[in-house]
C-alpha cells in the first residue's frame, strides 16, 4: 500500500466544486474549491489545516464549467505531484439508482447508465459526470470510482420508499431515492464519539445548506428522508421550493402556460429562499436583511424544517438526538436556535450560549433530546470508498 499513490476526490455539487487530495493512508494533503466568476473561475487550494492561510494558492481558470475547471486542476496537480503517483480519482455522484448500493469503478457502460439518470437530477447529475469525462479524456487509464449520494438510503423500508402511484410506475423507478447520503454516512460514523444513545437510537440529521434535507437514522441506518424522487422535494432550499402540491404544477403548466423547460428552471433555480425573498438564496444575506420578504423566507425555511422534523420523529417512533450539519447547519446559530425553539415539544432544550459559540453540543445537559453541531466531510467518505474499491479490485473480491 505504501506505493499506491494519492487519491484525488472531486465533489461537483449543484452550485460549487470542491476537491481534496489524500495520501493512500487517507491523510489529507490539501483541499479546496472552485468559485465561478465573470470570465472563468478562481480555484483556491489550501493545506490540511484550513485555519492557516499560509500555503494557500489561487489559480485563475478561464473556464467556468466543471469540465474545464477539473482539466485546469489536473494540469496543476500534475506539476505539483512531480514523481508522486496519482492512484485514482473518486467522485461524488448524486444519483446511482436502485441498483447501486455502494461505490463502483467507472466503466464506459456504467457511465452510460448514469447518464440515463440525468432526468431525475438534471441540476446535479450532469455536473457530477462532467469531471469524470474530463479525467477520462486526460488520463484514460487512471481508475475512477463513483460514490453515490443515494446509496446510503437503500436501507429505507419499502413503505418509506414508494409513492401512492400505480404499481407499474413504481416498478419503472418512480420512488423515493433520497440524497445527501455521503454527508449522512459521515455523520452516522461520528455518532458513537458524540453519544452512544444517538448512535444506537433515533437520530435526525439536518443537512442544511444551499441544498437541504433531513434524514432519520435508526442505529445509524437511514429509515426515512425528506428528499425523494428528485432533489426538489422536502425542505425549502436556496433556489428550490421543497414540498409542493402536485396540482399546483398542473396549474402552472395548464393555466399559466409554462413549458416543461420553464417549469424546470423555475423549480431548480428561481424558487426557495431566492424566490420568496426576491433578494438572495444565501441564508447569511437574508438573516442580516431588514426586508420583510427576507424575514418571511427565513421563517418559511424554519417552519418547513420543523414540520419535516416532526414527521421524521414520527417515523422513528420518538427522538433521541438532532444533529445539524452543512453550511447553514454548521454556521447559522440563529437558524439552529429557531428550529430548536419551535421543536421544543420534542424534548429539545437548547443552550443558547453554547449555540452562539458553535459548540459541538448545543443542548442543555438535562435535555431529553440532545442537539449537536457536526461538520460534514463528504470528500473523506469518497476517499475511503475509493480506496476500499481499489483494494477489493486488486484482491479479486469485487
Amino acid at each position: 500500500m505504501d506505493s499506491a499513490g494519492d487519491i484525488l476526490v472531486v465533489n461537483a455539487g449543484s452550485s460549487s466544486i470542491k476537491f481534496a487530495l489524500y495520501a493512500c493512508d487517507l491523510t489529507l494533503r490539501f483541499k479546496g474549491e472552485a468559485d465561478t466568476c465573470e470570465g472563468g473561475a478562481i480555484i483556491t487550494i489550501r493545506g490540511p489545516d484550513s485555519r492557516q492561510s499560509a500555503g494557500t494558492q489561487r489559480l485563475a481558470s478561464g473556464r467556468a464549467t466543471p469540465h474545464g475547471i477539473v482539466e485546469d486542476l489536473m494540469q496543476w496537480l500534475r506539476a505539483e505531484l512531480g514523481d508522486r503517483l496519482l492512484w485514482a480519482v473518486g467522485h461524488r455522484v448524486a444519483l446511482g439508482g436502485l441498483e447501486h448500493t455502494g461505490p463502483v469503478l467507472v466503466t464506459a457502460e456504467r457511465l452510460a447508465a448514469l447518464r440515463s439518470l440525468v432526468p431525475l437530477a438534471p441540476l446535479h447529475q450532469p455536473r457530477n459526470l462532467a469531471p469524470i469525462d474530463a479525467v477520462s479524456r486526460l488520463y484514460p487509464s487512471l481508475p475512477q470510482v463513483a460514490c453515490f449520494d443515494t446509496a446510503f438510503h437503500r436501507t429505507l423500508p419499502r413503505v418509506a420508499e414508494i409513492y401512492g402511484l400505480p404499481r407499474h410506475l413504481t416498478d419503472a423507478g418512480a420512488r423515493r431515492y433520497g440524497f445527501h447520503g455521503l454527508s449522512y454516512e459521515h455523520i452516522a460514523g461520528r455518532l458513537a464519539s458524540l453519544s452512544p444513545r444517538a448512535a444506537q437510537g433515533r437520530t435526525v440529521v439536518a443537512h442544511l445548506g444551499s441544498g437541504a434535507s433531513l434524514c432519520a437514522l435508526q442505529a445509524g441506518r437511514s429509515i426515512a428522508t425528506t428528499m425523494g424522487f428528485s432533489a426538489l422535494s422536502g425542505l425549502v432550499m436556496g433556489t428550490r421550493p421543497g414540498e409542493l402540491d402536485a396540482g399546483l404544477l398542473i396549474w402552472l403548466l395548464r393555466e399559466r402556460g409554462l413549458s416543461v423547460s420553464e417549469l424546470e428552471a423555475m423549480l431548480y433555480t428561481q424558487s426557495g429562499l431566492m424566490g420568496v425573498s426576491g433578494l438572495s438564496g444565501d441564508m447569511r444575506t437574508l438573516i442580516g436583511s431588514v426586508w420583510p420578504e427576507a424575514q418571511e423566507a427565513v421563517e418559511l425555511f424554519v417552519y418547513r424544517a420543523c414540520i419535516e422534523l416532526g414527521g421524521l420523529a414520527a417515523a422513528l417512533g420518538g427522538l433521541d438526538a438532532l444533529v445539524f450539519t452543512a453550511g447553514i447547519g454548521e454556521h447559522s446559530a440563529a437558524v439552529r436556535s429557531m428550529i430548536c425553539a419551535r421543536s421544543a415539544w420534542l424534548g429539545i432544550e437548547i443552550d443558547e450560549a453554547a449555540n452562539n459559540r458553535h459548540a459541538e453540543r448545543i443542548s442543555r445537559r438535562g435535555s431529553r433530546v440532545s442537539a449537536w453541531v457536526v461538520g460534514t466531510d463528504e470528500e473523506l467518505i469518497v476517499a475511503r470508498h475509493t480506496k476500499a474499491t481499489l483494494i477489493k479490485l486488486a484482491s479479486g473480491t469485487s
